[in-house]
């Protein structure tokens, strides 16, 4: 163990010189990266989200009016489609950090999107759509598998092309930053982008196909989804592009294998004993490693040099058998802040019923301001990504401030987490509040099936408000939690996990609706004949439950980097 020694420092606190790619040294360059670079990232994300908003924003309506679905189904399949799109953003994510880069990720995305518009567009043609119905629903004819192949086919590549561009694009820009508070800056005006561009392609868009035409809503759609493109391959010089390093999962890997296979070893209480070294190659980089840690001891194993582990030079000979402590500590990171992350699947769950739901709502409600404009029932949704879009500056520049006067502290991106599980609560109630209502009324006046109830839906906007205030305290806050406290190379992944939650909320939202329409009669095809606001109070419940389970999770949780989350609040 001498000769070991020799090649190891004295503890695994110092500073060491790790190698790294080119684009490390790049970064140093002023010319590189930097707010240069923010004009294209911007200009990219609006045009690929007023493209996504004008074929998703719409889509339940498309379905049941262009493609005679019903009105549940078409809501399942919303659920799936957003499900599906949140998804993929990690499929991508994994594809930057191991494989191909951001920069490619996102270009490839963009085109993949691209195709998928078109496809969509093609099936506002009249030989590849049903026929219209008639007076009567049962008049309705089903799609061929024609139709329903291009449909789906083209939702299919639209929603590939979206979750591998949406969130590597927020990765990239912050990648474009040395400093945390630009960082964290970034965010802030990315996520405002991000929501105002929402809330156009919610109203412009949806207003042109509802009351102009599919055909050229889906035009505009396209125009939009290639501006995006190449505003993002003209920005292609400035960009800071940091190459992948492999896949960090393996290392993740060897970590669990290394310390499952030294389970009978003792574990030391000497750093000099735990190998802190670094292998790469190419010009070198700055990294500081770090003492093993005393939580998840049995993971220590994994960094503890036993005799054959290391080459007479220093470096590892086993890999499977021994990691440094960096990797150890990357593994035990994954593990603490991973209650934190599962809390929030039911954060998003009832987020996705009550988009859904709400849809279903307006089409049966008076969506008339003044007497000759109707809010097309698509659009309502918009109200929550302006409430969004509002609420962020305020809280950067109003509520933030006061909070840190007070307390001589910034808010964490947890207690920012946490005023989100709140309010997405709060919005569970008012929803049922406001369908009861609307239930009586439709049955004090005796309606027939399908018919409008005499009420405005003007009463779905309190709802929408307080959902979007809330994501505009938990959604930024999550991105900057992963973001700060997930490994390095594991950047792209960090800021597509609250990606993943969102899909995970939508697949449990899409299987809670199947559940509830088969044990109950809460959500018939007609809903003045249901009860869907117990569905609102049930997601009330589940939503109250979630909030103390995370409030037990952050209690538990420390930060891995401290000073950044004492310094930054998350999104400023």
């Amino acid at each position: 163990m001498a000769a070991l020694d020799l090649q190891n420092p004295p503890n695994c606190t110092t500073v060491l010189l790790l190698s790294g790619d080119h684009e490390s040294h790049d970064s140093q360059l002023p010319d590189s990266g930097g707010w240069i670079t923010f004009p294209f990232i911007a200009g990219a994300l609006t045009g690929l989200t007023l493209a996504a908003g004008g074929w998703g924003a719409n889509l339940i309506v498309y379905l049941i009016e262009e493609f005679n679905v019903k009105r549940i189904d078409a809501a399942q399949i919303s659920n799936v489609v957003g499900g599906s799109s949140s998804l993929f953003p990690i499929v991508g994510a994994i594809a930057a950090d191991c494989f191909f880069g951001s920069f490619s990720v996102i270009a490839l995305s963009s085109c993949v999107s691209l195709l998928g518009v078109v496809l969509l567009a093609l099936t506002t043609l009249d030989f590849l759509r049903p026929e219209e119905c008639g007076l009567a629903s049962t008049l309705c004819k089903n799609p061929s598998k024609l139709q329903f192949s291009v449909l789906y086919s083209g939702i299919a590549l639209a929603v590939i092309g979206l979750g591998g561009s949406r969130f590597t694009l927020a990765t990239m820009g912050a990648d474009q930053f040395h400093k945390p508070s630009d960082q964290a800056v970034f965010f802030d005006w990315y996520f405002f982008s991000f929501y105002v561009s929402a809330v156009i392609s919610n109203t412009v868009i949806v207003y042109v196909e509802d009351n102009v035409s599919w055909k050229l809503g889906f035009a505009i759609t396209i125009a939009f989804n290639l501006i995006g493109l190449v505003i993002f391959l003209l920005g292609s010089r400035f960009y800071r592009r940091v190459k992948p390093q492999g896949s960090p999962f393996v290392d993740l890997a060897r970590v669990f294998v290394a310390a499952l296979r030294k389970r009978k070893v003792l574990i030391s209480l000497d750093n000099e004993d735990y190998y802190c070294n670094h292998q790469h190659q190419g010009p070198v980089k700055t990294v500081t490693a770090t003492a093993p840690t005393k939580s998840f001891r049995f993971l220590n194993r994994a960094a503890l040099k036993t005799e054959g582990d290391t080459r007479f030079d220093g470096l590892i000979a086993k890999p499977w058998r021994v990691c440094t402590v960096e990797q150890v500590e990357d593994f035990k990171t994954l593990i603490r802040i991973f209650p934190l992350w599962s809390s929030s699947i039911f954060l998003g769950t009832p987020i996705g019923i009550q988009m859904s739901l709400t849809v279903l709502q307006a089409l049966i409600m008076d969506c008339h301001l003044g007497p000759h404009f109707k809010i097309p029932a698509g659009s309502f949704l918009v109200i929550s990504f302006i409430s969004t879009a509002i609420a962020i500056p305020l809280i950067d520049r109003i509520l933030f401030p006061s909070w840190k006067k007070l307390t001589r502290h910034s808010p964490t991106p947890i207690q920012r987490i946490g005023i989100g599980h709140i309010l997405n609560a709060l919005s569970m109630a008012v929803s049922a509040v406001v369908e009861l209502r609307r239930r009586r009324v439709a049955h004090t006046r005796h309606l027939p099936v399908g018919s409008v109830t005499p009420m405005l839906g003007l009463w779905l906007f309190p709802q929408l408000v307080l959902v979007g205030v809330g994501e505009a305290f938990h959604f930024p806050g999550q991105v900057s939690l992963y973001y700060q406290e997930f490994p390095t190379s594991l950047r792209s992944t960090s800021t597509a996990m609250i990606s993943l939650l969102i899909a995970i909320a939508f697949y449990l939202s899409t299987a809670l609706i199947d559940l509830i329409r088969r044990t109950t009669t809460w959500l018939p095809e007609d809903l003045n004949d249901g009860r869907v606001d117990n569905v609102y109070w049930l997601m009330t419940g589940i939503g109250l439950i979630n909030f103390f389970g995370f409030l037990v999770c952050a209690k538990m949780y420390k930060y891995k980097n401290t000073n950044e989350a004492s310094t930054s609040n998350g999104v400023r």
